[in-house]
């Protein structure tokens, strides 16, 4: 069986890299992925023949912008402490591109679709000493190849939700090789180590480093500047409510609600920055806020900031845009994908709210046991919270205080998880 699961999964891999050269235009997250990994090996080469050094090289891969939240500290400690060592960086999801470009690398680029020769032309041109993946997402061809030539192996801030269909079926068979072939592994707790040993990693490699997101979101919340361009214009009196990542499904409790609180007469605003900035999916929410009765500008509007509903088409901000909120309400809690970062708003001292489903996130478990978060069931409900907080700000005060005090109980990981990569980089 596993054979047949190697076969089909280097099938699926070589056909989404054919499907690149022919996609067609547009601006869905597939399409902006497949395009992207055009002549992807020519530009590894490029850089390499160019810039490559004969040094140490450490190359982290974080697919997303929230796995880059958790690599940008570690990251961030080697560049200082390590300025010999050469940076490499890559990411899967177009929504990390922009991220990428603010970090301290020598190397930035998208993943590889996972073939053997796009991930041997990779390896080829970066000679990485060590690579480290960020939270859990490991990929099968390149984990063996890069074992294969002595490449170190290492994970941090790895978290496992439960329930995860790693353990089960075609994907088990794919990748427990992969996390059996990793040298050392930071888990952020416990229950995540014995997690990561139910999916192949070995006991003896794994240990408890914590979660390098609260230093990234700490470090972020305290060097926040309110007198960027990007703040200044926004700067409002109003009520704030600030979406961030929502969907559809997010949006269809969100906007009533909103509509709802407007009506009872308190005079908010909507900052909301939607999981994807598709021509289609802002439109939606444009159209709906006119409709409403509402003032609807984009965020580089020179308008925005007299806006009833700030509409965010763009990447890379959101993190920022936090610091404008009264309320923080985190997408992703009404649909089965999961729910997004909880913890960058939490970081600003924002009450956060969510949706129902939010079991396989462990810091909207944390923030709700603490009474920094609350989840809500429906629009009514999310209304009727939004009210009694914007009622009520000694109550709004404490939650948000709430949630900046378990930020700051959990900071430190950054440290250990640079120990973990340097010990992987001096083996």
């Amino acid at each position: 069986m596993r054979l047949v699961a190697r076969w089909l999964y280097a099938a699926a891999a070589n056909l989404t890299t054919a499907a690149a050269s022919w996609v067609p235009p547009g601006a869905s997250k597939t399409a902006m992925a497949l395009r992207a990994r055009r002549g992807i090996a020519w530009r590894y080469t490029r850089w390499a023949a160019e810039h490559r050094r004969g040094g140490p090289l450490l190359w982290m891969h974080a697919p997303s912008v929230g796995e880059g939240l958790q690599a940008r500290p570690v990251l961030a400690l080697m560049r200082a402490r390590h300025p010999d060592t050469q940076l490499a960086y890559t990411f899967f999801s177009p929504s990390a591109e922009e991220f990428s470009r603010a970090l301290d690398v020598d190397f930035r680029d998208y993943l590889p679709f996972d073939t053997a020769r796009d991930m041997r032309a990779a390896l080829d041109a970066l000679k990485p000493t060590a690579l480290v993946f960020s939270k859990v997402d490991v990929w099968p061809e390149l984990v063996r190849q890069a074992r294969a030539r002595g490449v170190r192996l290492g994970m941090v801030s790895a978290t496992l939700a439960p329930g995860s269909s790693r353990n089960s079926g075609w994907a088990a068979l794919l990748l427990r090789e992969a996390y059996a072939a990793l040298d050392l592994v930071g888990a952020v707790d416990d229950t995540d180590a014995e997690r990561l040993v139910a999916l192949g990693v070995r006991p003896q490699v794994i240990s408890v480093a914590g979660d390098t997101r609260y230093d990234q979101v700490w470090q972020r919340a305290n060097a926040n500047d309110r007198a960027s361009p990007l703040l200044a214009r926004l700067a409002s009196p109003r009520p704030t409510i600030v979406a961030g990542s929502t969907w559809p499904s997010d949006e269809g409790h969100l906007l009533p609600a909103f509509a709802k609180l407007r009506a009872a007469g308190v005079n908010a605003r909507l900052v909301i920055a939607p999981h994807e900035t598709s021509y289609e999916r802002v439109s939606a929410i444009v159209r709906w806020g006119r409709d409403a009765g509402f003032s609807v500008e984009r965020v580089d509007d020179a308008p925005a900031a007299t806006a009833d509903v700030v509409v965010v088409d763009r990447f890379g901000v959101l993190g920022d845009l936090y610091a404008l909120a009264g309320v923080a309400f985190v997408g992703g809690g009404f649909h089965d994908a999961g729910l997004h970062s909880v913890l960058e708003p939490a970081a600003f001292g924002a009450p956060v709210l969510f949706g129902p489903r939010h079991g396989r996130s462990r810091d909207a478990g944390l923030l709700l046991a603490a009474g920094a978060a609350r989840a809500v069931g429906d629009g009514d409900d999310l209304a009727g919270i939004l009210m009694q907080w914007f009622g009520n700000e000694a109550e709004r005060a404490a939650v948000g205080g709430a949630a900046r005090a378990l930020v700051e109980r959990s900071l430190g990981a950054a440290e250990r998880s640079l120990a973990i990569v340097e010990r992987l980089l001096s083996s």
